[in-house]
């Protein structure tokens, strides 16, 4: 099909004046608190096959301090005498006619809620497509980064399970790998991935260079299910064991790397490349840098060396490989029909090329060992952020199943170091993160870090 390409046209910069009040509250506004320069890089007229509203997609340059993205804002214009719903954000006052240009008083929507915005985003989108009822369209709450909108099955499709459609907020040049790689994984016959079912595409222009990436996906809904974190955080609460869950999870994390390296290989590494040495070097630097903003971490130094002198003398770690990238619990979904992963997009402000890097697969592993001490304490026995033993008692009975099921029993010692210097490096950015943002719960990423830095068990103290 055509390819969307953004044209800047006339009444672009008027949206934009509509819009200044309204983008910086959104919670996927990438500027907040600081001052934002916002410029129309231009925008994409979609065709509502009813006619119903005119539907434009708006390009917009957000530029401030440590920021420079264009966000997909989403708008349809329509007359104000329609209902209410969705979010009205502000008006467009008559203009006098010029030739046969002539317009009344006319109201700017949030597009995603509009089933005039979300037919039109499936008459111009590609893959097979799904039975679904725009009119009865739910906008998802709570998500930081993008937008997503829950679409039923249509009456016409009752064997449908309907779908999600995430659209995009931040843009990037490059195909988004929350399109490419549930793609490739379920195009490889892995089930546990939701399929997805369109896609959008644009091109567009900044800075004199003409650039193309995705606008959003569409992608199968799955019935029955739950967030992870949330079924994590409530058997916690209720001091249930996770570890049957945690191994199933484990199993299917392992599966999902098999068929990654399958369906999306990467080059065999350059020769001479010292991969241990540049691991233990990437600990040094994260905890000199994390100490700079939490002080007391200084303390755990002689436990941070000797463990980047232990993966430095890991004789031969694994060939980097396609992951999910930024894995935890609130990226996998429990059903009847066992786990599911999804949100593969990675950090929406980095290139696309830093979130498509081969990286060690454990760094996904050791993502998840992090969830799990975050799920303990969230909805631990406690009711605080600094676990109690029996908090600590059920995220080490969670962590040893999602081992175990990873690893089938056969997790080396050399490959246990790994591992361990990976959830380090995450521990610390943690800490770093909670000391500036939520300080209360600081003792979670610190308790952690002292079991990490503890002496290494043996290897049959790990089964």
């Amino acid at each position: 099909m055509d390819e969307n390409v953004a044209v800047h046209e006339p009444g672009d910069d008027e949206l934009l004046t509509v819009l200044t009040g309204w983008l910086p509250g959104r919670r996927w506004f990438p500027a907040k608190g600081v001052a934002a320069d916002l410029e129309c890089v231009g925008g994409i007229t979609l065709a509502d096959p009813r006619d119903e509203a005119r539907v434009r997609i708006l390009l917009v340059r957000i530029v401030a301090r440590g920021v420079d993205t264009v966000l997909q804002v989403p708008l349809t214009v329509r007359a104000p005498d329609r209902p209410t719903s969705p979010t009205v954000i502000g008006s467009l006052e008559p203009v006098a006619a010029t030739g046969s240009s002539e317009r009344g008083r006319t109201e700017v929507r949030d597009g995603v809620g509009d089933p005039a915005f979300l037919r039109a985003w499936l008459a111009s989108a590609e893959g097979p497509g799904a039975g679904v009822d725009p009119e009865l369209a739910d906008v998802l709450t709570g998500e930081q980064s993008n937008t997503s909108v829950l679409l039923p099955a249509s009456s016409s499709a009752p064997a449908g399970r309907g779908a999600i459609l995430k659209v995009f907020r931040a843009l990037a040049p490059g195909n988004n790998p929350d399109v490419d790689v549930p793609r490739a994984l379920a195009d490889a016959g892995w089930a546990h991935v939701p399929r997805p079912q369109a896609w959008l595409a644009a091109t567009w222009r900044v800075d004199d260079e003409l650039v193309r990436g995705h606008l959003g996906v569409l992608s199968e809904f799955v019935p029955h299910a739950r967030d992870g974190f949330e079924l994590a955080c409530a058997m916690a609460g209720r001091g249930e064991s996770f570890a049957a869950l945690a191994r199933d999870l484990g199993e299917g994390i392992a599966e999902m790397h098999e068929v990654l390296a399958r369906a999306l290989p990467t080059p065999e590494p350059a020769a001479g490349v010292d991969r241990a040495g540049d691991l233990a070097r990437a600990l040094r630097s994260r905890f000199r840098w994390a100490v700079r903003s939490v002080p007391g971490l200084a303390r755990r130094a002689a436990g941070v060396e000797q463990l980047a002198a232990g993966t430095r003398s890991v004789v031969d770690p694994p060939a980097p490989q396609r992951i999910h990238g930024d894995l935890h619990l609130g990226q996998a979904l429990h059903a009847t029909t066992g786990w599911y992963i999804l949100d593969f997009e990675g950090e929406p402000l980095a290139p696309i090329a830093a979130r498509t890097r081969p990286d060690l697969a454990l760094r996904d592993v050791a993502g998840m060992l992090r969830s799990i001490d975050y799920a303990a304490a969230v909805g631990g026995t406690g009711g605080t952020a600094t676990p109690t033993p029996a908090d600590l008692a059920w995220a080490d009975e969670a962590r040893r199943g999602l081992l175990a099921g990873y690893f089938h029993g056969s997790e080396g010692a050399e490959t246990a170091v790994l591992l361990r210097a990976l959830e380090v490096d995450k521990a610390l950015y943690e800490a770093v993160y909670e000391a500036r943002n939520r300080p209360t719960w600081l003792p979670v990423p610190l308790t952690a870090l002292d079991r990490l830095l503890a002496p290494i068990p043996r290897q049959h103290d790990r089964c």
